[in-house]
């Protein structure tokens, strides 16, 4: 019986001293931060991971993200330095450095978040309202970036917090004012467009007229021309053919009677009553133009040379 109740109570005692021990210790991540609480007090702010001890039953641990958080701002209207309403969207990324001023301030990520948002948008609407709508959009953005989370991160400081980043996602136009600069560069466009094409009929028009121009004295130095050597083959076939009476008179006279051959039987309509024995048909006898008993008609004159 003695035994049995010494060893009930060893049992227990084993596992009093097993949960005691447990309660005592715990475990930091390396993404965590650890706080040690007594009664709502601090006792302790662990940053190294590893095992770690703490009273038990007296002291709690509240444990912090130590990587790097986001925030994703809602879309909020500005206003610019030249009066120009911009629809903003934003977000930040942020980390715990100091997590005991952290919990003093903010105690959870939630809250901390709402302060966040409160630093920037309060950060954005200061400095974006000294910028024009050229410079936030284009031209000075980064600039302006820079000197947003600068701002956020010298107010957030308080909290134990470090701005890592603060990025502008998006700068629009009102709807509105959307459509309204949307019609406004449709009709510079279309206007531009207008302009373009009446220079280029314009253009068109001249070209065409220097073309017309120019191809009708090209026309005209050809029909020169072409006159110039047609009166030069004029010349060259009536010498040709004088030269060629002057060596064969028979020849030529043949030829000129072929000549007057086409020139009298050619088209339609024609009659031309002559004698069989004309002088005219005395090549049709034979090539020499005899035919024997020769008629007294005399042959038709050859047309003259044209």
């Amino acid at each position: 019986m003695n035994n049995s109740v010494l060893r009930t109570g060893l049992l227990i005692l084993l596992a009093v001293v097993a949960i005691v021990l447990y309660s005592a210790t715990f475990i930091v991540q390396q993404t965590q931060y650890a706080l040690v609480l007594r009664f709502g007090a601090v006792q302790s702010a662990i940053s190294e991971p590893g095992l770690k001890f703490k009273m038990p039953l007296v002291d709690n641990v509240t444990y912090f993200e130590k990587r790097v958080l986001d925030l994703d701002l809602p879309v909020q209207t500005l206003l610019s330095a030249d009066r120009q309403n911009l629809e903003v969207d934003a977000f930040t990324r942020y980390r715990i450095i100091d997590p005991l001023r952290f919990y003093q301030a903010v105690g959870t990520i939630s809250l901390a978040n709402q302060r966040l948002q409160s630093f920037t948008n309060s950060a954005m609407r200061n400095i974006l309202a000294s910028a024009s709508r050229d410079a936030i959009v284009r031209t000075e953005r980064p600039q302006l970036m820079e000197r947003i989370q600068a701002d956020v991160n010298r107010q957030a400081a308080s909290l134990g917090i470090e701005m890592i980043d603060v990025r502008l996602t998006r700068v629009d136009l009102p709807n509105a004012n959307s459509q309204a600069v949307y019609q406004r560069m449709r009709t510079e466009r279309e206007r531009e467009a207008a302009d373009l094409r009446a220079n280029g009929n314009q253009q068109a028009q001249t070209i065409r007229a220097r073309a017309e121009r120019d191809a009708t004295v090209i026309r005209a130095e050809a029909n020169q021309k072409a006159e110039e050597l047609r009166g030069e083959g004029d010349a060259n076939r009536n010498r040709i053919l004088a030269e060629a009476f002057g060596q064969d008179p028979e020849f030529f006279s043949f030829y000129r009677s072929m000549q007057a051959y086409e020139a009298s039987m050619k088209g339609t309509g024609t009659r031309l009553v002559l004698s069989p024995d004309s002088e005219f048909f005395r090549y049709f006898n034979g090539p020499s133009g005899h035919n024997g008993g020769a008629s007294s008609t005399p042959a038709p004159q050859p047309a003259p040379a044209q």
